[in-house]
């Protein structure tokens, strides 16, 4: 990895720990609301025994660190241990800070926004926040279970556990603000601009696929197939494009095969290829 690869790495882990540390100590803890994993757990401990968040948000998460680093890798142990500890501090720095609001409601919605943007950038910078990620990963060698399931599986324990401690309407407002933070980490990690895969079965392939490249200045790329039924020789084409450019796409496929198959797939990250993007017209 260069130089510039890493500072960026360190840059982007450091904004979202540092918006994990916002979303926690000036929305979700001073409304008693929790998130997942050892986030929640640190919080209900810091409830009970007065100790500051930072602490536990540290000491818990060494075990898992050491099991990360033995099982997954040093680089992904390191960037993780770099993102705990500025979590750590950056929840110890913004402790005096008075909350921005002691509405439930919006505590939750806008510290589950910025929890998940923070979160999401860590992750997508190669780091984690919560050891119970590291185990779900661990489990998910070693099980059947996926590595989402097993996360579901201590959250909603964790999650129920918040309404016998802060009682079940804080509880609420704890699933809601981790089901916000949920569908942000996504929307960080994918990014707005969702492509689509693009597939298309035709006796006119060459037609579509030169209009394809001269009308919506997309490569495609013709995949050699056979009819399951038929045995017949076909040709299929690829493309990927952006989610705007779908509609143009099946316009201009059954403008010249109304008859032709067309599949499309959602595709989360696209990289490489030497095609130059032409103007749509």
């Amino acid at each position: 990895m260069t130089k510039a690869k890493l500072i960026n790495k360190a840059i982007l882990m450091f904004m979202g720990a540092a918006l994990v540390a916002v979303a926690l100590e000036i929305f979700l803890i001073p409304n008693n609301i929790i998130d997942g994993g050892i986030v929640g757990v640190s919080i209900m401990l810091a409830h009970f025994i007065k100790i500051p968040i930072g602490v536990f948000l540290f000491v818990l998460n060494l075990p898992f660190l050491f099991l990360g680093y033995k099982q997954i890798g040093k680089t992904f142990a390191l960037s993780t241990l770099f993102s705990i500890v500025i979590m750590s501090i950056g929840t110890q720095l913004l402790h005096p800070v008075a909350p921005l609001t002691k509405d439930p409601m919006l505590s939750a919605v806008f510290g589950g926004i910025i929890l998940g943007i923070g979160v999401g950038l860590v992750i997508r910078s190669g780091g984690s926040l919560d050891g119970t990620e590291i185990v779900a990963i661990l489990f998910n060698k070693k099980t059947p279970f996926s590595v989402g399931e097993v996360v579901m599986f201590f959250n909603l324990f964790i999650l129920g556990s918040a309404g016998f401690v802060f009682g079940w309407d804080h509880a609420m407002y704890s699933l809601m603000a981790y089901f916000i933070a949920f569908k942000m980490i996504d929307i960080t990690i994918e990014g707005f601009d969702e492509s689509k895969a693009i597939w298309i079965i035709s006796d006119r392939n060459k037609d579509i696929g030169d209009t394809i490249s001269q009308r919506l200045g997309r490569g495609v790329t013709y995949l050699h197939g056979e009819g399951g039924y038929t045995g017949d020789t076909k040709r299929v084409i690829f493309c990927v494009v952006t989610r705007i450019e779908e509609a143009k796409m099946k316009s201009i496929v059954d403008e010249i095969d109304p008859f032709a198959f067309l599949a499309v797939g959602n595709i989360h990250d696209v990289k490489g290829g030497r095609f130059k993007k032409k103007d749509i017209h």
